[in-house]
């Protein structure tokens, strides 16, 4: 299932964040006059724009639209800026996924070569001194760094943005989030840890940045109530869960063609994720030893993935986590429609939640 069809409303927001982020980097890239700068911005323009479910910037919309009045979203500048803080968030997204991938010194992002990667050959091809890796993990910084800034700086620059406090709030909420999540992810890696504390990584990691404060920035700036706020909150945490669950499973069983990112590496570091959590606590003692001998190896090759998919399967844990995102989406729905949410805006977020968790990348 794609998360969203091609003649939906959302379809079209999606396209009109597309448009939003294609003028301003292009905008960005042509005021530079230094060539150098250029080439990496039209490399970042690339990255940003081919790939990604948009899934932040749908959900900051339909937060608006389930919980503005219907006038509201009849009227193009409103809609527009609602488009404007939603491309925000997809840069911010951006940013995280830059630096999560020099954390993870991972090779493919959405079936190209990561951007430190990307940079890094681009090093190389001109023949320049220093150590082709380390320069393009230390540009690639530089280039999430500065999808923060534009972040920063097409948020707070929005008129609907300046009038709502706790919009303001709820972004920088759901910047420090991403950021601890992603620190609690490098101890989680060091340290191995258990399902609740990898539940625990995906409430910051992936949750809260990905649906519940996407979400909720939406319904603020449509001046949404406590009950709803509430509601969208609730909904967010349940359904980013079982979103970032149903990655687990497509990380360890998907295929690289379809997900555009080699599950190896995940394993290799250890990524403390659901699934091995639950695993290793329903492991017998034959299987456990399995699961050390593979999990984690820095030597783990795709030949193995077999293997590792074996084990998994025969403890039950594949099965056990189908259940939790059933459990949790199921559970999310059942939030919104008790808030009463309005009607479209409730049938749109319904399918966008139904696509988050029944997908194959």
């Amino acid at each position: 299932m794609t998360l969203i069809d091609e003649f939906t409303e959302s379809s079209a927001v999606a396209a009109r964040v597309n448009g939003l982020l294609d003028d301003f980097l292009r905008e960005r890239t042509t005021r530079e006059t230094h060539p150098e700068t250029r080439d990496v911005l039209e490399t970042l323009r690339t990255f940003t724009l081919n790939g990604g479910k948009r899934i932040r910037p749908l959900f900051c919309y339909w937060g608006w639209r389930g919980a503005a009045d219907p006038d509201a979203y009849a009227d193009t500048d409103a809609c527009a800026d609602v488009v404007a803080v939603a491309a925000a968030l997809e840069l911010f997204h951006t940013a995280a996924l830059i630096h999560d991938d020099i954390i993870d010194n991972s090779d493919v992002r959405r079936g190209r070569p990561t951007i430190h990667r990307a940079l890094g050959t681009w090093h190389a091809g001109h023949g320049w001194r220093g150590e082709s890796g380390a320069f393009g993990q230390s540009g690639a910084l530089l280039a999430g760094n500065a999808c923060l800034v534009w972040s920063e700086e097409l948020f707070h620059a929005n008129p609907l943005v300046a009038r709502d406090d706790r919009a303001r709030r709820l972004f920088a909420r759901l910047r420090t989030s991403a950021v601890y999540g992603e620190f609690l992810d490098l101890v989680g890696e060091a340290r191995g840890g258990r399902l609740n504390d990898a539940l625990k990584i995906i409430r910051h990691k992936t949750a809260s940045y990905t649906v519940r404060y996407p979400l909720q920035i939406g319904g603020a700036l449509a001046g949404a109530d406590d009950t709803l706020m509430k509601a969208y909150d609730t909904f967010g945490l349940l359904l980013g869960e079982a979103f970032q669950l149903r990655d687990d499973l497509i990380g360890l069983f998907g295929a690289p063609e379809v997900t555009g990112k080699d599950g190896t590496d995940d394993v290799r570091q250890g990524k403390p994720t659901a699934l091995i959590a639950l695993a290793r606590e329903l492991a017998d003692p034959r299987q456990s030893a399995r699961l050390d001998l593979l999990y984690g190896a820095p030597e783990f090759r795709a030949d193995d993935m077999g293997a590792l998919r074996d084990v998994v399967t025969a403890t039950g844990a594949p099965e056990a986590i189908e259940r939790m995102i059933e459990d949790r989406h199921t559970d999310a729905v059942r939030a919104l429609r008790e808030a009463g949410v309005e009607r479209s805006a409730l049938a749109e977020l319904e399918s966008l939640a139904a696509a988050a968790v029944h997908r194959e990348r």
